[in-house]
């Protein structure tokens, strides 16, 4: 299964789960803003109703990969690489000022073609000989410095989604990112563009129907 939101002007949101393999919309939700309290009762009606996945792909927020744990805990969630190695290149910036941000960057950016279980060991142990090199530098850095903040958050990041970084080599059914639903969010985003000045009601209607003929068209 694949979970991922858009926004829809500044009331809206679309929560989406799409099953991972007929790439169908299981589910959706409109709702005001992507959190812990519109998630869970919705995963939680949804389990109810019998849907027990094995595993989940999520672009990683946190409210919400709280919300599945607590509703199916036995699932593993598989983090998207996309959404990772975005973020912390983002936060690391186009051109780092120091030489752990520079490495950091260039490992992350080998995060997405990993394809093997070799190719993941190697990632593993180059970022912990990354770590091992550059932890006291890091630590001695000024804290009000930008590459201190930097390379803080990215280590962060990447440490709490490492265990949940791989699932997908262990089962070629796991999506190792959200870009099905992510594309079925762009569609949907370009589609709706020639219906711009929608009430909100009238755009949940419109949402509604789109991804029931969506599914149809698959």
């Amino acid at each position: 299964m694949v979970y991922d939101a858009t926004y829809f002007h500044k009331d809206g949101c679309l929560l989406n789960l799409m099953d991972a393999q007929s790439q169908k919309i299981i589910a959706h939700l409109y709702v005001g803003r992507e959190s812990f309290k519109e998630t869970y009762p919705w995963f939680h009606s949804l389990k109810s109703q019998g849907l027990n996945p094995l595993f989940i792909t999520t672009d990683g927020e946190q409210s919400v990969m709280r919300a599945l744990r607590q509703v199916w805990p036995a699932a593993k969630l598989q983090r998207c690489l996309y959404h990772l190695q975005h973020e912390g290149m983002r936060w690391l910036r186009t051109y780092p000022k120091t030489e752990a941000g520079k490495k950091l960057r260039a490992l992350l950016s080998r995060l997405s073609n990993i394809k093997t279980i070799g190719e993941r060991d190697t990632f593993i142990s180059d970022y912990t000989s990354w770590v091992s090199q550059y932890r006291d530098f890091i630590r001695f850095l000024p804290r009000t410095t930008v590459a201190s903040k930097d390379l803080k958050r990215t280590m962060v990041l990447i440490n709490h989604a490492l265990p949940d970084m791989f699932h997908y080599l262990e089962d070629r059914g796991v999506h190792a990112t959200t870009n099905a639903l992510e594309g079925f969010h762009s569609r949907l985003k370009a589609d709706y563009q020639r219906h711009r000045g929608l009430s909100r009601e009238h755009r949940i209607h419109y949402i509604n129907w789109y991804c029931y003929f969506g599914n149809k068209a698959i």
